[in-house]
């Protein structure tokens, strides 16, 4: 049995690591901190060892292609129809419209961001 959640990091690929940073910077308001890892440019997002939940970073090198049909990351969000308006303005597409699940309590959403990849997100609501 695990004693933690089974994700512990993620990359999200990129072609283009200034732009996809001006992008989830404007939609999340994320500082990033670059690196190079394993010889690939990495912009990593915030990640506080005491808080729960995981992080990651953008990835660009010949490892990393961006798509929509791969895995889904989902990102959370306080206020869903803002942040979807961030994302247009940012020049995103919507792939999944704003859905809410009353019966568990959430709304989600995806989106397609700067580099093509499909991100989602989720809004707790009560």
């Amino acid at each position: 049995m695990h004693e933690t959640n089974p994700v512990i990091y993620f990359e999200i690929p990129v072609h283009d690591l200034s732009r996809a940073e001006k992008f989830y910077t404007a939609v999340f308001n994320f500082k990033f901190e670059k690196e190079i890892i394993d010889g690939y440019e990495m912009s990593l997002f915030p990640f506080k060892e005491s808080s729960r939940g995981i992080s990651g970073a953008l990835a660009k090198g010949d490892a990393y292609v961006p798509t929509k049909k791969g895995i889904i990351i989902y990102f959370k969000t306080e206020n869903m129809d803002a942040t979807l308006e961030k994302v247009i303005s940012e020049g995103g597409k919507i792939l999944y419209p704003k859905t809410v699940n009353d019966k568990l309590g959430f709304v989600v959403a995806e989106f397609e961001d700067s580099e093509g990849n499909r991100i989602a997100l989720h809004q707790t609501i009560s």
